[in-house]
């Protein structure tokens, strides 16, 4: 499992710093809700992936 960051999030969907931190924010929520352990400022790459691509 690959953690990003918000350079990584901010150059793969081509947003500014601050929405790329707030996509963090909300992912990190999603993941909390279903019982998973999250990194303040940091995602899984593969859970942003399926987020934004399928």
């Amino acid at each position: 499992m690959e953690l990003i960051g918000v350079e990584e999030v901010k150059k793969l969907l081509g947003v500014g710093e601050t929405k790329a931190y707030g996509i963090i924010k909300q992912l990190n929520a999603e993941l909390n809700k279903k019982g998973y352990l999250t990194i303040r400022g940091k995602i899984p790459k593969e859970y942003l992936e399926k987020r934004f691509y399928h």
